[in-house]
């Protein structure tokens, strides 16, 4: 379900990549609600592993990065936009990163109103809608925030 839901996203990407914005956004949208099933279909057929649990956190960070590459793609004219895309894939990066190193410390590593599924509602509306640069730009910052968040609360806990 992880590399099915991977690949809907994928295509995606390379959708929004090709100037079908809309359709790639809502297709892209169709694999993250995919990718966000598996581990509860995983929990609940008793099969939830390490590996799989591995598998998910890059197959979200891949998806991710697709997206938002296919995106500055559509958008490669718009230096201001390619510049907000690199932005916020950059704190959308380290949202998760910053989670595994508390977590990896034994410490609580959430936190922030940015997490991978807001990312992507956001991300969605801001394509369906025509509001990329307001997208991007909310993007960015509260992506940004939440980093902040996660760095202030991990660095808290660490003794």
């Amino acid at each position: 379900m992880t590399i099915f839901g991977l690949a809907v996203s994928v295509t995606g990407a390379v959708m929004i990549g090709a100037g079908m914005i809309v359709g790639g956004a809502l297709v892209a949208l169709v694999g993250s609600i995919l990718d966000g099933l598996d581990g509860s279909v995983a929990r609940a057929a008793g099969t939830e592993s390490a590996r799989g649990a591995l598998l998910d956190a890059a197959s979200d960070r891949i998806a991710e990065v697709s997206v938002l590459a296919g995106l500055s793609f559509a958008l490669a004219s718009e230096r201001r936009l390619v510049l907000l895309i690199v932005l916020a894939l950059g704190g959308s990066l380290l949202v998760p990163y910053l989670r595994a190193k508390a977590e990896a410390e034994g410490l609580d590593g959430r936190g922030g109103m940015m997490g991978r599924a807001e990312r992507v509602i956001l991300f969605t509306l801001g394509l369906v809608f025509s509001f990329i640069e307001p997208m991007l730009w909310l993007l960015v910052i509260a992506t940004w925030a939440t980093v902040l968040w996660r760095f202030w609360l991990t660095y808290r806990q660490l003794r």
